[in-house]
């Protein structure tokens, strides 16, 4: 039986206490169904919508491109940046994404298939598609064994012991999302374990990094060089590449919020490696579901997000159609209701919110943020500042201090 270990002392309860082995059981034998519906009924109308979004993109991105040419001028900058913008982020999100995930194989179009495509990303595909689907989705939210949950930079959970560095934790998650792609290639190249080796870097590691620095080169040239250096027939070289700056800025910062809507905010369950010691398949179904969340919104949003907005149903079926996760959304919540079990969705400016409260939250001791209001915060300031330049047995002894506050407060409340 997967656990979800809960301390007391933080007032949370296990979510799943509730449910016994043949409620896990009839859960997965109706999200199996669930699935089987869609691969009996996916053909050529799907097909049909990623060759159209597969189009629009590209056309949008070559009009865009073709507008630049002229960004010296701001009309011309602000069309051509917006429209860039927009169609990186359908690349990445919708298309590639999705793509790399092999929802589009069954259509057996060598164009379009998870084998042979290569996306806008600094990246390489194939060492994307191994710590993505193979390992974060394999693990999700399993601490310690999915780097997607903070990305080896961030504390993630309450139980895991606080350090004065984890203060630093908002900025370093800001810096991420401005410089995401490039934050993910580090992370896909385990890069902070190898810079922790040393020179002692394995024969997997170079072919990797050397993979990484040739696609890096291209992306730079392509967007940087190539495109600029075609606008230097209108003077218009520096806008073109700061345009392609912005554009590459504003898919980062989007696509990392989606992101973390998917994993990280309030209500999100994390996991204890032990936890999934002899996982079943109907176990791994639950932790999906309790591992994801949700953002709700008109069907662009959905778009926009590459139907990463439906993230539940995309951890329980990540082979399956993107265009078809809204279809079976409603069926996969009926099934959250009838065994009372949250099914976590917001709106995208509440979501978003929630992600980065609790990287505020986890990046200061165990009930600090909580227990601090405008009469205490001088004392809570001060407890920080000893936290912060104290040894560890100073911190140990007033982290005990603040969890219990925490729990006085919330039995008071109750």
């Amino acid at each position: 039986m997967t656990t979800i270990q809960k301390k007391a002392t933080i007032g949370q309860t296990n979510p799943i206490a509730h449910l016994s082995p043949e409620d896990i059981e009839l859960i997965a034998k109706e999200l199996d169904d669930i699935r089987q519906s869609v691969i009996d009924t996916r053909g050529e109308r799907d097909a049909r919508y990623i060759r159209r979004v597969i189009k629009t993109q590209r056309s949008l991105e070559l009009g865009s491109r073709v507008v630049l040419l002229a960004s010296l001028f701001p009309p011309a900058w602000l069309v051509g940046t917006a429209g860039l913008s927009v169609a990186k982020i359908l690349e990445n999100m919708e298309i590639g994404h999705n793509i790399l995930h092999g929802q589009w194989d069954w259509m057996r179009d060598p164009k379009i298939h998870s084998t042979t495509w290569e996306w806008d990303h600094v990246t390489p595909a194939d060492q994307w598609k191994h710590s993505h689907n193979e390992t974060h989705h394999t693990y999700t939210n399993v601490v310690g064994k999915d780097n997607d949950l903070g990305y080896g930079i961030m504390r993630v959970d309450e139980d895991q012991s606080w350090h004065p560095m984890h203060l630093g934790q908002p900025l370093w998650n800001l810096l991420n999302a401005i410089f995401f792609e490039y934050g993910i290639a580090a992370y896909d190249l385990e890069l902070r374990g190898q810079l922790r080796r040393g020179k002692q870097h394995t024969e997997k590691f170079k072919r990797e990094a050397g993979a990484v620095l040739r696609k890096l080169r291209k992306q730079v040239a392509k967007d940087y060089v190539v495109h600029p250096g075609f606008s230097m027939v209108t003077g218009s070289f520096i806008p073109t590449a700061l345009a392609n700056f912005t554009a590459n800025t504003v898919r980062n910062l989007w696509s990392h919020s989606v992101i973390m809507c998917g994993h990280f905010p309030e209500g999100v369950e994390t996991f204890e490696t032990r936890s999934i010691d002899g996982e079943t398949k109907p176990q791994w179904y639950l932790r999906q579901m309790l591992g994801s969340a949700n953002i709700s919104g008109p069907k662009l949003m959905h778009i926009m997000t590459g139907n990463l907005s439906h993230q539940i149903e995309h951890h329980l079926f990540p082979d399956l159609p993107s265009n078809r996760y809204a279809e079976i959304a409603p069926k996969v919540k009926a099934l959250f209701e009838r065994y009372d079990l949250a099914y976590c969705a917001r709106p995208l400016p509440q979501q978003v919110y929630s992600a980065w409260h609790k990287v505020v939250r986890l990046s200061l001791p165990n009930g600090w943020l909580d227990t601090t209001n405008a009469r205490n915060l001088p004392t809570q300031l001060k407890r920080l500042y000893e936290m912060t330049t104290g040894g560890p047995k100073v911190r140990r002894a007033l982290q005990a201090r603040m969890v219990q506050e925490q729990r006085r407060a919330l039995a008071e409340a109750a």
